[in-house]
């Protein structure tokens, strides 16, 4: 194995919004982290200080739950950040910012769903959030191989484990789930010359169910 040809990468999600909090879809709705948040992102950062953790770089969603923690992190370790879009949340369409009761009286979820529904009716399907996924990944790999922190969200880092894991999208959000919590971290590898994608560890970060 040629190591200037890895990709080392650690997918991370959000810490604790006040979107979750709330039980609120928010899909592109820009809610900020919560104090639990702060702290969730301030230990998980204390867990890579003392594991002697690095990064070459960081590249964050701009929405503000995912760039406070990045934030967070990114200044303890001194990792130089950067933002972009492609790595924010589904746009949920008139769903964003609704409570889970609000969107369930508004607008139910239909009996069955195709990977080419739009979701809140406006928003994007599972189709094209997956082919974003893609892209992010493309853009991963073009790079100069190194160490990089992702910084994201739930429903964009699935699909991109999907695009990774040679995975499908599958009508009804149905098919395997990877069950990032508030800052659960896969941490993977990308062996350019054989094309070799490798999920190395995946840490579950907080217990509770949280919205997207």
């Amino acid at each position: 194995m040629d190591p200037s040809t890895v990709h080392h990468l650690v997918f991370l999600r959000h810490g604790e919004s006040l979107g979750n909090a709330e039980n609120r879809f928010q899909g592109q709705a820009d809610f900020p982290l919560t104090e639990r948040g702060r702290a969730q992102a301030r230990a998980l950062t204390e867990r890579w200080q003392a594991a002697g953790t690095t990064f070459d770089r960081a590249i964050a969603s701009p929405l503000l739950r995912a760039r406070q923690t990045a934030e967070i992190v990114c200044a303890a370790l001194r990792v130089p950040l950067e933002f972009d879009p492609g790595w924010m949340e589904i746009d949920n369409g008139k769903m964003a910012g609704l409570t889970a009761e609000e969107g369930e009286h508004l607008m139910p979820r239909p009996p069955f769903m195709t990977p080419y529904m739009h979701y809140g009716e406006t928003g994007e399907s599972r189709w094209e959030l997956y082919l974003r996924a893609g892209a992010n990944l493309q853009r991963l790999v073009d790079s100069p191989p190194g160490r990089i922190l992702v910084v994201a969200h739930g429903g964009i880092l699935n699909m991109a484990m999907y695009a990774m894991l040679n995975i499908p999208v599958q009508a009804n959000s149905s098919g395997p789930r990877f069950l990032f919590h508030n800052t659960a971290f896969a941490t993977l590898e990308y062996h350019a010359e054989r094309h070799n994608w490798y999920l190395l560890g995946f840490d579950g970060g907080a217990a509770e169910e949280e919205a997207a």
